[in-house]
């Protein structure tokens, strides 16, 4: 077994107790920082404290720390901290970022939990009920091999309420465990604390742990769910398609003349026959394009410039012709109000 070593400072192999302290430390960091958990940098400190917890796990499997025929009383309050190394283990991969891998770490996570909660239950330090496992619930291999059931059963009320009041009451012991946790930590760290309280110190580490491997339990399970059901549909999806195929669907064609939409059919009532070009080219031949917008020649300005200038002189020169159409013109504009004739298409 290769033993870690201390980066920079020495070439000398890390103790147990440095191995579990330095995978603690670097749990507490990851945990609490505001960082990106998927960074580089922090996937990295993961990977390092996973490393040295599962080195201090295997020395404590070769020192055999822990005995079933082993009271809490009979252990050494030095040793009773290694009983968190399933539990940081846990938590460290919890916070592995990899999709590809994703299933798999939640497993892996959920084996290093409740292996700390079976050693927890051998030694007595809580009451609470182990979750159970696949082989404790029959038919569970069968349901994920063949996808996710059809018709699930109704939901048990009974089970979900006494699973709600366990969830309360391990919110409680929770909280209060923390709140002594944070009366006699600053004693341990610094060393003064005598070995009552280091032990009791321990303790509430390891009852705190119980609540919070019991609730990753939890979610794990469900996250379990989710992951095997979104691989069920990626498996259904590649699958080749056993519909039959659809006939293509003939194209429409838009018809110029008479004679193409006796053969192909208009397509639709209100689609254009011919383009603007064409329409404009067939106005021009037969003379029926509107003067709006056409550009007029320089002999049609020329005569209307000079029919105004007739109409003027006219007046000018007193023509009583001209002077009687103009007077009879702004006669009619007087009792005739703008647009009186146009009438047409109204009614």
């Amino acid at each position: 077994m290769a033993a870690a070593k201390i980066t920079g400072v020495s070439d000398e192999p890390l103790k147990l107790s440095e191995l579990l302290d330095h995978g603690w430390k670097l749990f507490e960091e990851v945990d609490c920082t505001n960082e990106p958990i998927a960074a580089t940098h922090i996937q990295v400190k993961i990977k390092r404290g996973i490393t040295q917890l599962e080195e201090a796990s295997q020395m404590v499997a070769q020192l055999d720390l822990f005995s079933r025929n082993e009271e809490l009383e009979e252990m050494a309050t030095a040793d009773l901290k290694y009983l968190l190394l399933p539990a940081f283990l846990g938590a460290l991969t919890m916070k592995q970022v990899n999709l590809a891998k994703r299933l798999e770490q939640v497993q892996v996570a959920r084996v290093y939990f409740l292996d700390f909660l079976r050693r927890c239950k051998e030694y007595d330090l809580s009451k609470f009920e182990l979750p159970k496992t696949s082989e404790d619930s029959p038919g569970t291999s069968e349901e994920s091999e063949q996808g996710p059931a059809t018709s699930p059963k109704p939901p048990d009320l009974v089970a979900m309420a006494t699973q709600r009041q366990a969830k309360i009451e391990r919110y409680k012991q929770k909280k209060d465990t923390e709140a002594k946790l944070s009366e006699i930590k600053a004693a341990v760290d610094s060393g003064t604390a005598d070995d009552e309280i280091v032990r009791d110190f321990y303790l509430l580490n390891v009852r705190k742990w119980i609540s919070i491997s019991l609730e990753e339990i939890e979610s794990i399970d469900q996250e379990m769910e989710i992951l095997k059901r979104m691989d069920f549909l990626k498996q259904t999806s590649t699958e080749p398609s056993q519909t039959k195929h659809r006939p293509p669907m003939k194209p429409f064609i838009l018809t110029k003349d008479a004679a193409q939409a006796r053969v192909f059919g208009a397509g639709y009532p209100s689609l254009p026959t011919m383009t603007v070009d064409d329409w404009y080219e067939q106005h021009r031949k037969k003379g029926a394009l509107p003067d709006q917008g056409i550009p007029r020649s320089a002999a049609d300005f020329d005569a209307e410039e000079r029919a105004r200038e007739e109409k003027e002189m006219l007046v000018e020169n007193d023509d009583e012709e001209a002077l009687q159409k103009a007077k009879d013109w702004d006669n009619w504009k007087d009792t005739h109000r703008r647009g009186y004739g146009n009438r047409k298409n109204m009614g």
